[in-house]
Parts: structure tokens; sequence; C-alpha cells
């Protein structure tokens, strides 16, 4: 008997090692296998048993359960917490996972099953072919940055590929501290080779002979499974001197971030590598030319680099065959905040918000109806009710002056208090700033002082043109998107509920 239970932290959280643990006692002839979360976090614990028919799941199982669950399995497996073929159940069955197609499916820290389950395909065929027709797929493929901006990976690919100098650099950004995001941990703790594979084929292309993952320091299970992944793939020679026997030497390293929100910025993440405080670097000179430690540098987030393997793999028309034609191949949307159904979806772009919130993740867990949707991080716009049915993709977004980001989606029903959101979003960017420029470091204070204005009463119209100036200022004056998205969560909220500062819709309009 083949038993799965999730050592993803999120499972662990709800209780997921009590469960192996009893589970192990009571059943010491099966053989455990502690995988990462499928993405259905209602139902963790999720307990998987190997059968003819295949994985079936049971869940939540928490400690009280297991017991009873041990008893099932010796017997003909009923149990009330039953819920099907696990490949079957809507959820999973609905997706199109391509990034995510091991995760939750593999032992996490097993090369033979990477292998068994397609891994390894992407880097293979990379070193079959030359380093230009590598960027010549990832260009075809269509594929850009997830960590928000959007960039045609390729482009920054090539760029440093034709870089001349003596080393290069792959720097992947791990440092999600966006709210309601959880991706990069999901992946680097359920399926890490993907990740270290994704990354060799970029050095491959690029000439890149060093790596580096940059991980946040709230993160401590994703930080000790991509050290034990990155061990393993020494052994067998995955990365090294010679990747798997070739020519090519590419060596990776995790570093650990201090916990600044400003780092998830890519030349701030450079400071902080360089042994800095992390601190926003003026551009030009672009990473790609003048990166880590004054060398040319690919820096990708970890969803990123994480799509490059299928696309070595598959092809580029065939990642490019999905999503929209601007916005190709699929997008991992994480549902998050008041919502009944949390978790990971991975779906081509351009599936609806009203498909992702309320068929997927089956509407507000409170039962209250749904008020707004911040999409795409603190910095991210909050949308209302009536703006569910927008396609997430980049261009559709940013068409009703928002921004997908990261792909997190929160979620908030009836009882928010969208004034308060947008003190929030001015009070987090003030204790969050690194100080560099003025229209961060002060717009943000100022802009807390001046919506607790509003929300008193106190000269409400000048004081809501002031908001509207500083937030101009703010957007077009400062020098990374710390200061120059935070108004749009602040100007959302503004415009789309000002009832909540107190003000009518004829004033919001002036």
């Amino acid at each position: 008997m083949k038993i799965y239970v999730p050592a993803d932290s999120s499972a662990k959280s709800v209780g997921s090692n009590s469960v192996a643990r009893i589970l192990g006692a009571a059943l010491p002839q099966a053989h455990m296998v502690r995988n990462g979360s499928r993405g259905m976090y209602w139902l963790e614990p999720l307990v998987e048993v190997e059968t003819d028919q295949g994985r079936v799941a049971y869940g939540p199982i928490y400690a009280a359960d297991a017991e009873s669950l041990a008893v099932a399995l010796n017997g003909n497996g009923d149990h009330p917490k039953f819920l099907g073929v696990t490949s079957q159940l809507p959820w999973i069955r609905e997706q199109t996972r391509l990034t995510f197609e091991r995760v939750g499916i593999i032992d996490p820290l097993d090369p033979v099953d990477f292998q068994a389950h397609g891994g390894l395909a992407g880097l293979r065929q990379a070193l079959a072919v030359t380093s230009e027709s590598i960027i010549n797929e990832v260009m075809t493929s269509g594929l850009r940055g997830r960590g928000g901006a959007g960039f045609p990976a390729a482009i920054k690919w090539r760029t440093v590929a034709h870089a001349q100098s003596d080393v290069k650099y792959i720097c992947i950004n791990a440092d999600e501290g966006d709210s309601g995001t959880f991706a990069d941990r999901v992946l680097m703790e359920g399926d890490p080779f993907t990740l270290i594979e994704g990354m060799a084929i970029s050095a491959i292309a690029t000439g890149a002979t060093h790596g580096y993952i940059y991980i946040r320091s709230e993160y401590p299970d994703a930080i000790a499974v991509m050290n034990a992944a990155l061990d393993i793939a020494r052994e067998h020679d995955w990365i090294g001197p010679s990747i798997l026997g070739s020519h090519h030497a590419f060596e990776i390293q995790v570093r650990v971030g201090a916990g600044s929100y400003v780092c998830g910025e890519e030349t701030a993440m450079l400071e902080s590598l360089e042994g800095k405080r992390g601190m926003v670097r003026p551009k030009p000179p672009i990473p790609a030319l003048s990166g880590l430690f004054g060398k040319p540098t690919v820096i990708n987030n970890v969803m990123t680099i994480a799509a490059v393997p299928y696309i070595l793999a598959h092809g580029g028309d065939s990642y490019a065959a999905i999503g929209t034609e601007k916005s190709t191949g699929t997008s991992v949307y994480q549902l998050a905040g008041n919502i009944a159904q949390g978790g990971i979806v991975e779906l081509g772009f351009g599936v609806s918000l009203r498909h992702l919130v309320e068929h997927f993740g089956a509407g507000t867990r409170s039962g209250a109806p749904l008020r707004a949707v911040q999409v795409g991080g603190p910095l991210g716009a909050y949308l209302s009710a009536e703006q569910l049915d927008v396609a997430m993709d980049y261009e559709s977004l940013t068409a009703i002056d928002a921004m997908l980001g990261h792909g997190g989606i929160v979620v908030f029903d009836e009882t928010v208090n969208m004034a308060q959101q947008a003190r929030f979003a001015m009070e987090f960017c003030a204790e969050e700033s690194c100080g560099k420029c003025t229209p961060c470091r002060i717009g943000s204070t100022r802009g807390v002082e001046v919506i607790d204005l509003i929300i008193r009463g106190q000269d409400p119209d000048n004081n809501r043109e002031l908001l509207v100036d500083l937030c101009e200022v703010m957007t077009d004056g400062s020098l990374c998107a710390m200061g120059g998205l935070t108004p749009m969560p602040v100007l959302s909220a503004l415009n789309k509920f000002p009832e909540d500062f107190g003000l009518t819709r004829e004033r919001t309009q002036k």
C-alpha cells in the first residue's frame, strides 16, 4: 500500500505531520510518501492512497480522523471523508496544469520519480540544440515574466546571451511577499527539481555559470527542500561542473532574504545578494547588462523559470497555443482571503475572474455577498463585484486600470471597509519603503494622514483632491513599483467605494 500525506507547509500547519505519524504507526506495512500539496487547501490535510483505480483521496483528514482512516484502509477503504479518484475531482480535472503538472503527484526529493513523470526532458532537449535555438523556442512560446511585469523572458535571455563577460548569473526571485500569493512556495516544496531544471536550461542558453535562488526567510520549509534538492541534483550531475556530462558548468546556491518586501523588486534583491541593504537601484543600467556584482544577469520569477522545462520538452508552439494572443500559456492563480475554496488553480490566460472566484473558489467563505476582489497583491487594484467578468490576462486587466501581478486573488465580502483597505495600502508602503526615493518614502506617510482626514470628514473635497495629486506624484516619481503602484489600490478603493470614505459618488467623480 502506498499512502501520500503532504509535507507542504500549509498542510503541516493543519496537522499533516500528526496524520502521517498516526497512519505510519497504524499501517507499518504501507509505504508513505510525503508529497507536495495538490492545491486544494480547504481539503488539507489531503491523504491519497494508490489503488487499482488510481490514486484516491480522503480529506480533510485531521489527527482525530487518522485512526479511523487506518482501519478503513485495512478493510475496503470506505470512510466518511472519501472523495474519489483524485484526478477526477473537478478542481483538478478542469485545470490545465503545465508548470504544476507534477506538484502533489511526485515525491519532491525523489529523482527517479521526477524523471518518471517527465522531468529532465526539457534539459536534455536544451543540451541537444544551440543556445540560440533555446532562446528562439522561449520566444515562440510567448513566455512573459510571471512576477508581475510581464516582460518577455526571451528578450532578457538574449540580452544576457549576447553580452560579453567572463561571468554571468541567473537569479531567481522567490521573495514571494505579496499577500494572497503562495505559488512559488508550493512549487519549491512540491517539485523543486523543476525550478533547478529551468535554471539549468537558462544557463545553457545564456552562458551563465552561477545561479542564486533568493528565498524569503519566512519560507523555512521551501529553503530546506530546495537545499536538499540541490544536493541531489549535484549528485546526479544535473548541475555542477558538467551538466549531464556536457561542457556546460552551472552551480546554484540558495540565499535567504532578511524579510524586506522591497527585495521582491529585482534590483533591491541584487543589492541584498551582494550583502548590502535592500534598496532599489536606478535604471539604466539594466540588470541584463550590469546586474549582480556588475555582471550580466538573468532575473526571473519562480513561475517564469518553472515554465521553461515544459516549453523545451513540448515546444514553444504547444505552449503558445494556450491562453490568449498576447498572454500565452498558463497562469497559476492563487485564491485567498474570504473564499470558500482557497488554493492553486493553473489555467490558460483569459479565464474570467468570475469563473475563478465563483466556480473554483465557490464564493465567499462567510456566505455573505462578495464586495471586492484585489488582484495582483497588496499593490493591485480592487475590483468591484460588477467587474468579475474581466478576463485574467495582462491586456484585459490593464484596460480597466488593474494588473495581474503574481496571480494573487484576495476576496472580500460586504463587511469590508474599503477606506481602511486604502489606508492599509499607504501604511504598508510607508512601512516597507526602502527609503531611497522621496515620493515613496514621504508620499506614503502623507497618504496615510490625508486618508485619515477624509475619513474624519475634515474638508473632504479638498483632501480628496490632495490625495489624488499625491498618488499622481507617487506613480510618476517613484523609482520602483513599491511607490509607483501603491496608488492603484488607493485610487481604485476611492473611486469605486467612495461611501466608505464618507464621500458621495458625485463628489468622487468631480
